[in-house]
């Protein structure tokens, strides 16, 4: 034990580092553990659509959404979120990817969500722009949705 501190006392700003790298990993253990959605690469997102049953809702713009989208995704846009909660109570039970162009507009739409009582959110990691670079398959629409 006195190594340890001696260590720490010869090596205060590594000692200091340390500190706060094993308290910022905790904190974002928690925070993902009592936040009400979890977190899921592309790849898990494919997976997941495997069941009939997932919705996937891309909370970008429409100009952004025509540009490119995952088939059969539902656009609403995040300042439209609390609005259409009503329209998609009857997937209130259903797996939910939301989805944006880099995963942090969908953030605050499975807060949303999860606060409504969704049961099962999911943010999609890295947005459509990792699902691109995984050369996941893509629809390109003719004109915007609302």
């Amino acid at each position: 034990m006195d190594q340890y501190i001696e260590f720490a006392t010869n090596h205060y700003l590594l000692s200091f580092s340390l500190v706060c790298v094993v308290f910022l990993l905790i904190q974002d253990l928690l925070s993902n553990s009592f936040n009400g959605y979890d977190s899921i690469s592309p790849l898990i997102a494919v997976t997941k659509m495997n069941n009939d049953k997932t919705v996937i809702i891309d909370v970008r713009e429409p100009n952004e959404f025509v540009k490119s989208h995952i088939e059969n995704a539902i656009n609403i846009p995040l300042g439209k979120i609390e609005e259409k909660l009503p329209s998609l109570e009857k997937h209130k039970t259903n797996p939910i990817i939301v989805t944006c162009q880099t995963g942090s507009r969908s953030v605050p739409a499975c807060k949303s969500l999860t606060k409504a009582g969704f049961e099962q959110i999911f943010n999609m990691l890295g947005g459509m722009q990792s699902w691109e670079e995984n050369k996941l398959p893509v629809r390109i629409s003719k004109k915007t949705t609302d």
